[in-house]
């Protein structure tokens, strides 16, 4: 297993954190020396901000350990590709490397969109490696995915067949297709 496998696995763990609470399972870890010194994973809608991605609380517990705002020879291991907000705080960090698990073609901005990590009119540019166990980086988002689809499908059904309940209730009568033979 290579360190970039080794640390991935670490910012899955993350994710899986993320996963077990409803949230969208993206995980990150900051690593220093060969020592995580910061780890986040998303909780966006639990703390009702859009701030609260995996890569800023990273980033924000990792300045803490540092005892600085540059992180400047620290390495980012993050499931997903990150987003403007987080590329743009990576750069502002002055990250030295960045190492992605499965790219976000809808708003990922390592490449996919756009390349906030190496835009050459910043005055720092972020090292990029992409691929590391990125079959498990998609898989979880794609279980996640799917499990939520599923549960949005079955909370639709229920709010249906509630709301046909309560009308046989209220009138006595049912709204859907029954022609009267039985």
């Amino acid at each position: 297993m290579t360190t970039d496998e080794k640390y991935m696995r670490e910012a899955l763990k993350q994710a899986k954190k993320a996963y077990r609470i409803g949230e969208v399972p993206i995980g990150c870890v900051i690593v220093y020396q060969d020592k995580i010194i910061g780890r986040g994973y998303n909780k966006r809608n639990t703390k009702k901000t859009t701030l609260a991605h995996a890569e800023l609380t990273a980033i924000s517990r990792a300045s803490r350990v540092m005892g600085d705002w540059r992180l400047e020879d620290c390495t980012a291991y993050v499931t997903l590709e990150p987003c403007q907000m987080c590329s743009g705080a990576i750069v502002q960090a002055r990250m030295k490397r960045v190492v992605v698990g499965t790219m976000n073609p809808k708003a990922g901005c390592a490449g996919s969109i756009l390349n906030l990590l190496q835009n050459e009119q910043f005055n720092h540019q972020v090292e990029l490696q992409t691929g590391i166990l990125e079959e498990e980086c998609s898989r979880i988002l794609q279980d996640f995915f799917r499990e939520l689809r599923i549960r949005i499908k079955r909370e639709k059904d229920a709010a249906g067949s509630q709301s046909e309940d309560e009308h046989i209730e209220e009138t006595g009568e049912e709204t859907g297709f029954f022609d009267g033979k039985a």
